[in-house]
């Protein structure tokens, strides 16, 4: 099965259309899909629309949440009760096309555990945030600690051991692209045009625009908390040429204005080093507390003879259990991170 996960906040224009484009896409690739409509606080008419849609299609699942949680909220919570082998996000506005989740599919067929929809192009009304965006884009890939996958949204698909593997951080402020890149598993890339909005203005408030962009950096990037030492090798450096340079003046105030200059700086460095030393105590204490795996094990591959060897009995610390012989008939024990 394949589950389509999409949050839904006031879309009642689009609705219809979009379902019926989703639709489209898929009859004819999987035999069994879903479709999970994350209902996140609707104030218009979309919880009764999509209630309508799940009576006359049974691939319809509807989520209704208690309030407006956000966008990631909304995701989360699709992904919570989404069943299928494959996992598809994306929004419900049109801006990431169902005709492209064919190829997201086949991509995942062909061996991908993470599928990426990649912006060839983008179409925006809003002239701030097309200027906007691709400032971000670029921030961000000079900023990250991991390589992140530029001009891509939530539009993916992922494996069910990717969304398990997604599922079980526990961190609170999450950027999906981010965590689904520093979870790894093989990645393919599809590319594909981003259109504007199909009706409706934007649901995501500049604000949460803002906020959705420090949870990118702040979560994958400790460049920001060094910034200090950078600071500190600067303010060091003009320090130790404000003292070169009263050595060779003569005009005493010009070599008083040197020295006072030399002392700010010089004070300026310590400041700034004792900082930087802080701020990576602080990093430290910040991956203790997001509590992220040291590594996930995506396959556990095992010979036909080491196989044999263990049919029968497997010794445990706490005694013994036997171990059917069909439970490793398989030519390949795979164990899912």
């Amino acid at each position: 099965m394949v589950s389509v996960v999409v949050p839904i906040f006031n879309e009642e224009e689009l609705i219809i259309r979009f379902h019926e484009a989703v639709a489209s896409a898929l009859k004819d690739v999987v035999n069994e899909w879903e479709v999970v409509y994350v209902n996140d606080g609707s104030t218009d008419s979309s919880l009764e629309l999509l209630k309508g849609l799940q009576q006359v299609d049974p691939h319809v699942v509807v989520v209704e949440l208690s309030r407006n949680w956000g966008h990631m909220g909304a995701i989360s919570a699709g992904l919570s009760i989404a069943c299928g082998r494959a996992v598809i996000l994306m929004d419900g506005d049109f801006q990431d096309p169902p005709e492209v989740l064919p190829a997201l599919i086949e991509a995942w067929r062909d061996g991908a555990e993470v599928v990426v929809g990649v912006r060839r192009s983008r179409q925006e009304s809003r002239k701030v945030l097309a200027k906007l965006f691709p400032l971000f884009y670029r921030v961000l890939g000079a900023l990250s600690d991991y390589p992140i996958p530029l001009n891509a949204g939530i539009f993916s698909l992922m494996d069910r051991k990717v969304v398990d593997s997604v599922m079980a951080l526990g961190e609170k402020n999450r950027y999906l692209p981010g965590l689904r890149a520093w979870v790894g598993y093989r990645n393919a890339i599809i590319y594909y045009d981003r259109q504007d909005r199909a009706g409706g203005d934007g649901k995501l408030s500049f604000i949460s625009r803002i906020k959705y962009a420090m949870d990118a950096i702040a979560s994958f990037s400790y460049k920001p908390l060094r910034l200090s030492f950078g600071l500190f090798g600067f303010s060091s450096t003009v320090a130790v040429l404000m003292v070169l340079s009263i050595l060779f003046t003569k005009n005493p105030v010009t070599a008083a204005a040197f020295g006072v200059t030399a002392a700010v700086f010089f004070v300026g460095s310590l400041l700034l080093l004792s900082l930087g030393v802080l701020g990576e105590y602080i990093g430290r204490v910040y991956d203790e507390v997001r509590n992220r795996p040291l590594s996930l094990i995506s396959s556990v591959h095992r010979s036909q003879i080491q196989i044999a060897t263990q049919v029968g009995m497997i010794a445990v610390q706490n005694g013994s259990f036997a171990v059917p012989a069909e439970a490793y008939s398989d030519r390949e024990v795979t164990q899912a991170a």
